[in-house]
């Protein structure tokens, strides 16, 4: 009974409400920066920096100039909507009057509206409002924007997860965009299939770089992630082949490869799409070996067919697969490259490739103005 009075006293009243209110008010900001709230909170303070930064002009123009009156606009611009931002503009335009009508004319001497200050104030505002209008447009507010560009992203990555492989198995994916960008024209697919006895791995690049390639790399990499495994080994390039001829793209082809490894025998098939060859390292003879299966460009004409290739995975070897943009440069042809690769590669064989993807991108291609990607298997003694 003590306990109940002592919750119903007015300081614990108060402080119910108080937490209440906090959790609407973080509520109301977590849905606005989500772009599913709405605007009233951004322009009721920015409403209020208008008058504030008037008395501050009144009282001293030299230290708080009238121009000042630009801030709110510019951050109305980014955040508010055109009806509400139409809102703001009066508000600030009334302002800029009693400010030129306290101060006086611009010519009894410096700290007075004038007719730059007006011009000045005028353009920020038109184009915030030209930026409102095309967010309004689009139907994705710019808070929002960067949240969805990092959710794409994000799937992206996700997609392109290699899944876990039996022991005596290594694999590791190494992805790097052009420009230090966040999105890449590279993208893997990999899945276990026929009962998780079967390896299928396909390595993409889409024509283009960065972000320019982005989306259509998220759009075929969801794709062909549910084109894998739902199809035989054989048809996934000819059916990925149709989808991308279906997308009528004008800068729509793509090279890839796919990789088909019994986990059990370590024997394996490669199909190519244009793609660079695969490279194996023979543990018993210390050499590299090209692995170069025959095929067009996804997405340039019908009924294309694709070679198969055929190799085995020996204990001790490695098989790599990889974009041209680790082995292609304006200043070297492609066998040069693949040289640069392999001797690089060379210096893991000790240590059994742990965390070479990575390495192997940044010694071989590191300044490349273009996606590159690595893929490494490898089958320990």
């Amino acid at each position: 009974m003590a306990r109940r009075a002592g919750a119903d006293t007015y300081p614990a009243r108060l402080r119910k409400s108080a937490h209440r209110a906090r959790i609407a008010l973080r509520k109301s900001g977590v849905d606005y920066f989500r772009g599913d709230g709405s605007d009233w909170i951004a322009l009721a303070g920015l409403l209020l920096t208008i008058p504030a930064i008037t008395c501050a002009t009144l009282f001293n123009a030299v230290w708080c100039s009238p121009a000042a009156l630009v801030l709110p606009i510019v951050a109305g611009g980014l955040l508010l909507r055109p009806a509400s931002l139409l809102g703001l503009y009066a508000t600030a335009a009334t302002a800029l009057i009693v400010e030129s009508l306290a101060l006086g004319p611009y010519g009894d001497g410096p700290a007075r509206v004038t007719p730059g200050i007006v011009l000045v104030v005028a353009a920020c505002g038109f184009f915030g409002l030209v930026l409102a209008q095309f967010r309004a447009r689009v139907g994705v507010p710019w808070r929002r924007g960067g949240t969805m560009l990092f959710d794409l992203r994000e799937r992206i990555r996700v997609q392109s997860a290699l899944p876990r492989l039996p022991q005596g198995w290594h694999r590791e994916m190494a992805l790097r965009p052009a420009g230090g960008q966040s999105f890449s024209g590279d993208f893997v697919v990999a899945a276990r299939t026929n009962g998780g006895r079967t390896l299928e791995a396909v390595l993409t690049d889409v024509s283009g770089k960065g972000m320019d390639a982005g989306s259509r790399a998220l759009l075929l990499s969801g794709a062909f992630g549910g084109l894998l495994g739902s199809l035989p080994p054989h048809g996934f390039l000819p059916a990925a082949n149709g989808y991308l001829l279906r997308q009528d793209w004008d800068e729509g082809f793509a090279t890839s490869i796919h990789l088909v490894l019994d986990l059990e025998s370590g024997d394996y098939e490669l199909l190519s799409a244009g793609h660079p060859p695969a490279l194996q390292l023979h543990s018993g003879s210390g050499q590299w070996e090209e692995k170069a299966a025959e095929g067009p460009l996804l997405g340039v004409y019908d009924g294309a067919q694709f070679d198969v290739v055929k190799g085995s995975l020996a204990p001790g070897d490695v098989l790599m697969l990889f974009t041209d943009g680790l082995v292609e440069a304006s200043d070297r042809d492609i066998a040069e490259g693949i040289d640069r690769l392999t001797g690089e590669a060379d210096r893991y064989v000790a240590t059994g490739f742990e965390g070479a993807a990575w390495h192997l991108i940044e010694a071989c291609a590191k300044d490349v103005n273009d996606d590159r990607a690595l893929l490494l298997l490898s089958r320990r003694s």
